[in-house]
């Protein structure tokens, strides 16, 4: 029993413990969601570049529905 007690008494505080230092952790919390957030953005645009409208595969228009149709 006077093991376990020992033990109780002995813990050492970890400085890169984040719980114990509210400074550190909400630097932390803060860096992480900005990170993430710009993680997120560029996602979001790198995926709207690559499926950007692209007008060299535009199907052509029929003639006759043109401004000044053309028929034949």
């Amino acid at each position: 029993m006077d093991n376990q007690h020992n033990n109780q008494e002995n813990l050492i505080d970890n400085p890169a413990d984040i719980e114990l230092s509210k400074p550190s952790k909400s630097r932390f919390l803060f860096l992480l969601f900005f990170f993430g957030l710009f993680i997120f953005s560029w996602a979001g645009c790198y995926n709207l570049w690559e499926h950007r409208y692209d007008d060299q595969q535009a199907e052509g228009v029929p003639k006759s529905s043109l401004y000044t149709p053309e028929y034949k």
